[in-house]
């Protein structure tokens, strides 16, 4: 047993090494300069620690005007996406409504569906709204359900509560709506904290929607103003790294405040279908 347990640790220590490489190699990378991050065979360790690159990133870009976008965007996202999708998975689990299993089928479906196929006809629709170059198409689509994912998880998790405390807020006369916010929602606390954690990350590492959606420098994201740092000619690679630094360290700083319930949200998902 003594073992199993040593072979066990060694290997998911091998693997937690693996997993961190490429954030150390990043920070690494942010403080070094440029002409360092090319030199073969590579350096493990810059020479002297740059730390004023970090400090360069913010004369570089307009890195608050692209933190406010981005915030302006998360914080909408973020309540729609959890006030929908718990909405949604306490339809499909407590409720009973003619073709619900074909519904959630349908629902479910739509995570096969590549983002391409979408792409076009998603934009056409946008544009033909005259909603390009704004944050609605970045915000507006949160609140029509969270997304397929979200509302399964959510199902999973009301279905691991048993009816009887619905049977019992009913006959003491309370409605649906009652049983959903006061009882229901207090219980699935870990799940809407992953949700939401899955959220943040999606629309804090998003570049390709804002790349579509928003044509303005004004009004440009902080995964997209990144970009900003890429020259046409000259590349200041060194400071492309510290802004990435940057952009991980919130996601980071989130997942060690919340990963209790993050994990617990993820263990207890699939106990029943």
């Amino acid at each position: 047993m003594r073992i199993r347990k040593l072979v066990t640790f060694v290997v998911l220590l091998l693997f937690a090494v693996l997993a961190a490489v490429p954030f150390v190699w990043l920070i690494r990378s942010s403080l070094m300069r440029t002409d360092e991050l090319f030199v073969f065979p590579p350096k493990i360790w810059p020479e002297q620690l740059l730390w004023h690159n970090y400090v360069d990133v913010f004369s570089m870009i307009p890195f608050a005007l692209y933190f406010k976008n981005t915030m302006f965007i998360m914080v909408p996202v973020m309540l729609g996406v959890v006030i929908t999708s718990s909405m949604c998975g306490y339809g499909f689990a407590r409720l009973r409504f003619p073709f619900q299993h074909v519904w959630f089928a349908l629902i479910l479906s739509t995570m096969m569906l590549p983002s391409a196929v979408t792409l076009i006809p998603t934009f056409i629709m946008w544009s033909e709204l005259k909603a390009v170059n704004t944050f609605w198409p970045l915000t507006l689509p949160a609140w029509f359900g969270g997304g397929a994912f979200n509302i399964f998880l959510m199902r999973q998790f009301f279905m691991n509560i048993p009816k009887e405390l619905d049977e019992s807020a009913l006959i003491d006369g309370a409605v649906f709506f009652q049983i959903y916010t006061r009882i229901m929602l207090p219980l699935v606390k870990p799940a809407l904290i992953v949700v939401a954690f899955f959220t943040f990350m999606n629309v804090w590492n998003d570049f390709f929607s804002p790349l579509i959606f928003l044509n303005e420098d004004a009004k440009y994201t902080l995964a997209l103003g990144l970009l900003q740092l890429k020259g046409m000619y000259a590349t200041e690679w060194n400071l492309l790294m510290a802004g990435s630094a940057i952009m991980v360290l919130p996601a980071i700083a989130i997942f060690f405040i919340g990963q209790k319930y993050f994990i617990e949200g993820i263990s207890l998902t699939g106990i029943k279908g």
